[in-house]
């Protein structure tokens, strides 16, 4: 998968992820289980993290999946959250411009954000699966956020996703198979529902048989005109099924843009602006409060 992005990096962008990375640092990982993953690979290599020549953190290996909070200041805070879910190809994690940089911008604008490192179900070796492994991982920490939403100020019915090209598809799959959690629950956590109140799609890998039904959560979708056809073409028919079916949905498509451009401090305009625009649909959708 390409993460190639719209220009070159400055000497300010670099200076700019280097500062969103070490305030993630600053904020601990929570495990999604304490005692570690169910159904963890044994043997397996730890966690590794590549820099690449731009300064962009690549993430391998997970094996105890984790959340990272964003969390705003108490009297900005909206009481939204969402869940991030960073891209890859299923076999790494691009933790900045579609983790961390987006998150930072939510926690900004006064929604919570927690930032997923997930298990990989296609790098090499790896015995985990998508639809088990990585979905399982996705709900998990939805059920998390909703259980400790007290805690972090959130209102669990305001509770959404946004993914990322390969965590575009988990966000996809997360909400529209939220029902297909653990059959017992395993902890008080599993209790809750895994199940998303909005969804946003930037560029995603489309499931082969979307599952959308009337209780499918409203969608904000975006993607780049130059993308591969099956994300520039699918994500637009994906969008027609949704108003077939009458469900609520956004779409934008920007022209002359490609693959992978998340929040870059290089990004032009108009691709730039996406997240204003899906903080003003989430206002428009009622997810931000009065």
């Amino acid at each position: 998968m390409k993460h190639d992005g719209l220009c070159r990096f400055s000497l300010a962008g670099l200076f700019f992820c280097f500062c969103l990375v070490a305030r993630a640092q600053q904020t601990a990982a929570i495990p999604l289980w304490a005692d570690g993953a169910p159904g963890m690979q044994a043997g397996s290599a730890p966690t590794s993290i590549r820099i690449t020549p731009e300064g962009e953190h690549v993430v391998t290996h997970v094996q105890n999946p984790s959340i990272t909070p964003f969390l705003p200041a108490g009297e900005a805070a909206t009481g939204a959250a969402v869940l991030v879910i960073p891209g890859g190809g299923h076999s790494e994690i691009w933790m900045d411009h579609e983790g961390y940089a987006v998150a930072e911008w939510l926690r900004s604008h006064g929604v919570a954000a927690f930032v997923l490192q997930y298990r990989l179900a296609r790098e090499k070796g790896s015995t985990y699966t998508v639809e088990g492994t990585e979905l399982g991982d996705t709900q998990r920490a939805i059920r998390l956020l909703r259980s400790r939403s007290k805690e972090w100020g959130i209102d669990p019915r305001r509770i959404g996703v946004i993914g990322f090209s390969a965590g575009g598809e988990l966000a996809e799959l997360v909400s529209t198979r939220s029902d297909e959690g653990p059959p017992v629950a395993a902890d008080d956590i599993d209790k809750a529902s895994a199940k998303p109140n909005f969804q946003a799609l930037l560029y995603p890998a489309i499931p082969h048989d979307p599952r959308l039904t009337a209780g499918t959560p409203p969608a904000f979708m975006a993607c780049g005109a130059q993308d591969r056809p099956d994300i520039s073409q699918g994500l637009p028919k994906l969008y027609l099924d949704f108003e077939m079916l009458h469900l609520s949905a956004e779409l934008h498509v920007y022209a002359g843009v490609g693959h992978g451009f998340g929040i870059r401090s290089g990004n032009p305009a108009p691709v730039s602006g996406w997240p204003l625009l899906f903080l003003q649909w989430m206002k428009q959708q009622g997810f931000l409060g009065s």
